[in-house]
């Protein structure tokens, strides 16, 4: 990665323009900047039609039904589930299980109450982030307290933090985990401070037996996700995040450490429609380039955390040694989450709304954070461009 992003961004300018024409919605109101794709992304043309085109041409129930348009909506679900292995790097497709769901907290609360049982007993101990997403806490609370109820008590420790830079601790985790830690949850990029977690490092500490369940719904569809690199056991995410609509997720499962991932309970209808939209999505992201996305996401964010931090009157949550552009320190993916020292968050929404930017403002749903203590954050996609960048930071400084 250049040291430098506006070579990334020179070099990928004329890319990049090709895909902004794409988004439909972003286009049509030109006086507007989207600044919260971290919240839920929008839909690029593709993903549209695909959504039309499976609603004028083969409707149906999935797995219900012997007529064409039954069989063609099944053979569409289906083939989802092998495009997010696909997606996914997943090396052993034919272990490996997909369960749609309507988005992260959804499936962290499925594995959290039908999965996470089966692999405890009393005395065993698991180890979850306290300060990361709230929808990756408090499932493995709520499963704790079921098991209590049942008379088996599992003890909950946090997965450790370093000071400054916010992310995992993984020498402080090995004073942590020990031979009854039996599951380790975590988060693949964070939500708040937009850093990657380095989540590997977490499989060397607790060794090769231990499963892992990762929170990807920052990291699907914004950058290259490995499960073979990563070496988890399960993959967590949303597909509004990742361009497809609203009321769809999934969970990879990798099927190899633990009970075999059975969903409790009786399947009813999938959401045909938004698993239609999340296989085209996924074809638009690896045609578009999920590698090129990244750098012209990271190399944006770096522009506006360097002007930030030339700005006295902000302070930029997370590490602050890598807001320089020029920073060694591995750069944000995409998410940029600010205060202003005299200035409410809820009264700098509005007033940037004022100014054409639609950002979020509020405590962005982190475990142990009230929404009273809130701050903007600014999330951006391929459609962001450094213009809206620049057009942001003037608006900021005049602010001061």
């Amino acid at each position: 990665m250049a040291a430098d992003p506006t070579a990334d961004l020179a070099e990928l300018a004329s890319w990049q323009r090709g895909l902004r024409a794409q988004f439909p919605i972003v286009l049509g109101h030109p006086g507007l900047v989207y600044l919260d794709s971290a919240a839920t992304a929008q839909k690029p043309q593709a993903v549209l039609d695909s959504v039309q085109d499976y609603l004028v041409r083969s409707n149906a129930n999935a797995g219900r039904g012997s007529y064409p348009w039954a069989n063609t909506t099944t053979a569409l679900v289906e083939g989802a589930r092998d495009r997010i292995k696909e997606f996914l790097g997943d090396p052993r497709p034919d272990r490996s299980s997909v369960h749609f769901t309507s988005g992260a907290t959804e499936g962290l609360r499925t594995l959290a109450r039908d999965w996470l049982p089966g692999l405890l007993g009393d005395g065993d101990e698991i180890v979850v982030p306290f300060a990361d997403h709230q929808a990756n806490l408090s499932p493995w609370l709520e499963a704790r307290d079921l098991l209590a109820r049942q008379g088996v008590r599992v003890r909950v420790r946090e997965l450790p933090r370093q000071e400054g830079s916010g992310d995992y601790d993984p020498q402080a985790l090995e004073g942590i985990a020990g031979p009854r830690t039996r599951f380790v949850a975590a988060t693949h990029v964070h939500h708040v401070h937009g850093v990657d977690m380095n989540v590997h490092r977490i499989r060397r500490v607790v060794g090769p037996d231990v499963p892992i369940c990762l929170d990807a719904a920052q990291s699907v569809g914004h950058l290259p996700v490995s499960v073979a690199g990563l070496d988890v056991d399960f993959v967590v995410f949303s597909g509004h995040k990742a361009m497809a609509l609203p009321g769809t997720g999934a969970v990879w499962a990798r099927g190899q450490r633990g009970p075999a991932f059975r969903p409790g309970g009786w399947s009813g209808t999938p959401n045909t429609v938004g698993i239609v939209s999340l296989a085209a999505a996924l074809d638009w992201l690896d045609a578009a380039g999920i590698e090129r996305i990244e750098r012209w996401t990271v190399a944006l964010t770096s522009l506006l955390t360097d002007g930030l931090a030339r700005m006295p009157a902000y302070e930029v949550l997370g590490c602050r040694s890598s807001l320089a552009a020029g920073s060694a320190v591995q750069r944000r993916r995409s998410i940029v989450t600010f205060r202003h020292r005299g200035i409410d968050a809820q009264d700098l929404g509005f007033i940037l709304f004022s100014h054409g930017f639609m950002v979020r403002s509020d405590g962005h749903c982190q475990a142990g954070v009230p929404d009273k203590e809130g701050s903007v954050r600014v999330s951006l996609h391929v459609h962001n461009t450094p213009e809206e960048m620049t057009e942001l930071l003037t608006t900021l400084a005049n602010l001061q």
